[in-house]
């Protein structure tokens, strides 16, 4: 079987579009494989590549760790103690940003919530948010997109940060690569924010809780049309003590989302899907166990996806219809798909760091 990987999202020449790789990639069915790297009790959070070579994960004792292999080897190239690295989003190789959940979780004392590199993560400089009242941040979102102005055709990065995992629900807005920020305050829908996605320029979502409280909350999903002018509630559980964790686009009306429950007497684990550009969601069924909580979830086509829970990760290749386990590590928290540049490539992080690859030989 082949497992094709997506184009990315079409560019227009009158709009912005989200930038890929110019032709589909093919990649024969894969393993998922763990990579050497130093022990680390519990999940880790994210990890990025900036391209085929360069790659970059953090800790929750606030290590960030860079491979210039693909992934071969791991150098810790960045400690600060009391940090905790709970998002990274790259641009390139060299600039980049990471997010810091904050100092409500035990052990955690920086209350600085985004950083910025412009040397490959050897040194990160606070990013002036002032007066934003952000607490800490769960998910960066780097949307590369391509525009004519005045008959010249320019490349930009918008970017996004959001948190925090039990509020407040705050979002951080780039349209400049970095340089500057704009805050929007959504603590009047969402409780806590736990991952952002822009499809364009105008259209995003953000992954949600309704109540700070997770005893009171209810997943909840966002949508804006108008760059995070105005938002407007697309999908809500109805159940307590859930959240919508992670999401993964594959084109501009597919996409999929976590939904994580923290109702113990709740056995049957549902995940998200949308096939109208996100203007509705509807709740698929993963699998029939209260221990396997979701977390990180990755597609690289309409059919074929991973979701990582507590228990385990599992594989659909019919949208979601069904799902078989897979030996994807407990507690994947982020499955990425491609490089910031572009390239195809599926790694996953949690309890251990995974790739994803056709088998050796």
């Amino acid at each position: 079987m082949l497992l094709i990987l997506p184009l990315a999202l079409a560019l227009s020449a009158c709009a912005d579009g989200r930038m890929g790789p110019p032709a589909m990639q093919v990649a024969p069915e894969g393993v998922w494989t763990n990579l050497a790297t130093e022990p680390y009790r519990g999940k880790r959070d994210d990890i990025v590549f900036a391209d085929a070579s360069t790659g970059f994960y953090g800790t929750g004792a606030g290590e960030l760790f860079r491979t210039q292999d693909g992934g071969a080897s791991w150098t810790r190239i960045w400690h600060k103690p009391g940090t905790f690295v709970r998002a990274l989003g790259f641009l390139d190789e060299k600039n980049g940003f990471l997010g810091n959940v904050g100092d409500a979780y035990p052990n955690v004392t920086d209350t600085i919530p985004l950083y910025r590199t412009r040397d490959g993560g050897v040194t990160w400089t606070p990013v002036d948010i002032s007066g934003a009242s952000v607490a800490g941040i769960c998910a960066i979102d780097v949307l590369k997109t391509r525009s004519i102005h005045q008959g010249e055709l320019l490349d930009r990065a918008i970017v996004h940060a959001a948190g925090r995992v039990g509020g407040p629900a705050k979002l951080l807005r780039s349209i400049d690569g970095g340089e500057s920020w704009s805050a929007i305050d959504l603590s009047a829908q969402a409780g806590m924010i736990l991952d952002v996605k822009f499809l364009d320029a105008s259209t995003g979502f953000v992954f949600a809780g309704s109540n700070s409280d997770i005893g009171q909350s209810e997943a909840l999903i966002l949508k804006t049309r108008d760059g995070g002018k105005s938002w407007t509630e697309v999908y809500r559980s109805g159940r307590k003590l859930e959240n919508s964790w992670k999401a993964s686009f594959v084109d501009a009306r597919t996409g999929y989302a976590t939904i994580q429950t923290y109702d113990p007497q709740r056995a049957q684990q549902v995940m998200v899907k949308t096939v109208d550009g996100g203007e509705t969601w509807t709740e698929l069924a993963l699998v029939d166990n209260a221990k396997a909580r979701q977390f990180g979830i990755g597609f690289v086509t309409a059919q074929v996806g991973w979701v990582g829970t507590a228990a385990g990760g599992f594989e659909t290749r019919n949208g979601g219809a069904s799902w078989t386990p897979v030996p994807l590590a407990p507690a994947a928290n982020k499955i990425r798909t491609r490089a910031s540049d572009g390239t195809p490539m599926i790694y996953a992080i949690g309890t251990a760091v995974q790739r994803y690859a056709p088998p050796a030989g």
